[in-house]
Order: C-alpha cells, then structure tokens, then sequence
C-alpha cells in the first residue's frame, strides 16, 4: 500500500485525493496547504491530518508518494519547491502539469529526481487510457507502416487571460505529450501566435513539427472555442494507413491503405470510463501500479522527464514566435 501525502488544496488537488482515497494501491494519509481553510476543508473531508507546511508534512508521516497539486503563475510557478523537497526527502512525485512554467527550474527538477533515483511523474492524462495504447499499439505492429505525419488540435474555451503565454504553457503540454507519445520527439520547431479579440495573450496557435524519424506534424491550439463539441483530434498517417483518435479517448478509426474496411473502436457509455474525468483515475492508477510493479524510474510512462522534454518544445515554440517564425532546433529528445 503506497502512503500519499498531497500537496495544493484546490479543485485539482481534491480530485488526486479522492482518487487516491478510493485506489486499492494507495492510502491517502495527509494533506498540505499554505491555506489553512483550504488544508483543514480537505483533512476533514477526506478523514486524514492537515498541514499547511511541507517540511512538517513530511517529517511527522510516513509518506512514500507526494501529489504536487499546486498551480501558480502559467498554472505551473508554484511545482519546484515542493517537488523538490519531497525528492530531497526521497519520496515519489507524482505533479500536475505543467511541470513549470520555468524551463529551468523543469531542468533541476528531473536532475534531482534521477541523481536521488526517485520516481517522479506528471499528470500527462491525455494519453493514458485504452484508445491511445492501441493506436500505439498499431504503429509498433507497423500497421502505419513508416510514420508519416501527425497533426493534433487541441480547443477549448477558457476566458482566463494571463499574458502572455499562459495558453501554451498551462494546456498544451498534454497535445505535445500525445504527439511525442506516438511520433517521437521533433528536431525543430516553427510556431505562429495569434491574440482573439480583446485578448491580452496569445489564445490561438499554430506550430509545425519536424520530427527526428523523418515525419511532420501541426498542432493547432486554441483557448478561443467551445466546449459543446468535441476538444481534441488526432490524426497519425503513415505508408501503410492512418488513425484518427477522436475526443481524447472516444472513437478510434484505423483506415488500412489496402482496404476500403476500417477498423472502429468506440468508447461506448456502458464502458468503465465515460468522463473527461476518468483519465485522471487511469493516470493516477498506471503511476501506483507501475511503482507497486517495481518499475524502475526510468520505467515510468508520462515521466518527468517526459514533460521536461514537452516543456523544451514549448520554449522553443515560443522562441520561435518571438523571432518571427523563424524554425528553432531542439536538443534530442
């Protein structure tokens, strides 16, 4: 049984501590805010202690596993200090995204983890549910044959406004996240930003990929559209025939370039999952069970440094921006 503390009270942080409450692999046993109203709100919900400083959280439980629910500037300034002291205390961490809003402190992060051996993960849901396996599945079979494109659109509307790069920064590490999770990392970047009317930041955007094994991708992304239709699409094509993944994890079509038959495969609601919200469990989930497997750190899905390398891509998106559009070379990935 893996003993969590959380970290960060808010909406988010009360959704881990339900479902940490309810998984058989975990036992929730505190939580932390600087809010006391919050921290007190959660302990007396949830039946566990409250603590409104880390340190003191983790010096008086025994806590295998931190949840670091806090958000911030760009929904991600608030993530360093305590992941790291948790590291530095030699416990797992399992953040929400964005890693950090500071590519820099996203770099010292994922080093103290990997020097300390800890395992560290991030709430990268968008792709840890059945639908995404199976199309991964499909390209390692080589039904895609040699990988071609992918083109990802991740919408929704969110009136929050922070200039000038919330947008990217707070909702796109999970489109960047599935794209890398089925193409692999890009080695250039080329990104085009638009403000919507009466913006203050930039609400819609436009970025190619030039993927390392020799395919493109776009991703078109917006803060400006509604809710009522579906938020995400992704489309991976290769020699042998291409998917679309609809929604998130809705449908899956697979269309084989031999045939005019199509493979369909529907998230129907007599499923265990049909809510947005259930990728949350399924995250949270793989996380307990790859650690109560005996993963290796290195093992981890949706890692830390997965999402440092996402992060990197939307540095270098956004310096391209700044530069005019100009393409941005990446580091390997």
């Amino acid at each position: 049984m893996i003993r969590v503390g959380i970290v960060g009270m808010g909406n988010i942080g009360k959704r881990h501590a339900e479902i940490y409450s309810k998984d058989p692999l975990s036992e929730l046993v505190a939580v932390c805010d600087i809010d006391r109203e919050k921290a007190d709100a959660a302990a007396s919900r949830f039946g566990v202690k409250a603590y409104y400083v880390v340190e003191e959280m983790l010096a008086s439980e025994e806590i295998d596993l931190v949840g670091v629910c806090t958000s911030g500037v760009e929904g991600g300034s608030h993530h360093y200090e305590p992941t790291l002291q948790a590291i530095t205390a030699g416990k797992m961490v399992l953040g929400e995204k964005p890693i950090s809003n500071d590519i820099g402190e996203a770099r010292e992060m994922v080093a103290a983890a990997r020097e300390r051996g800890v395992h560290y993960g991030i709430n990268l849901n968008h792709r840890t549910h059945a639908m995404a396996a199976t199309a991964r599945q499909w390209i390692k079979e080589g039904k895609l044959g040699d990988l071609l494109f992918c083109n990802m659109a991740l919408w929704i509307r969110n009136p929050r406004d922070d200039p000038p790069y919330y947008h990217i920064r707070a909702l796109h590490p999970h489109s960047i996240d599935v794209m890398r999770y089925f193409c692999g990392g890009p080695r250039r970047v080329q990104a085009f930003f638009m403000k919507a009317p009466g913006r203050a930041g930039w609400s819609t955007i436009s970025v190619n990929f030039d993927f390392a094994n020799g395919a493109v991708g776009h991703l078109t992304g917006s803060y400006d559209m509604p809710f009522i239709h579906p938020i995400e699409r992704c489309e991976v094509g290769g020699t042998k025939g291409r998917f679309v993944l609809e929604n998130v994890f809705e449908d899956l079509v697979y269309f084989p370039h031999d045939s005019p038959e199509r493979i369909h495969l529907h998230n129907s609601i007599f499923s265990q999952y049909t809510s947005f919200q259930d990728t949350f469990d399924m995250r949270i989930h793989r996380f307990l069970e790859q650690v109560t497997q005996g993963d290796t750190p290195e093992e981890i899905e949706a890692s830390g440094a997965d999402a440092l390398a996402v992060q990197e891509i939307i540095e270098a998106a956004i310096a391209s921006h700044e530069k005019g559009g100009v393409p941005i070379e990446l580091p390997d990935q």
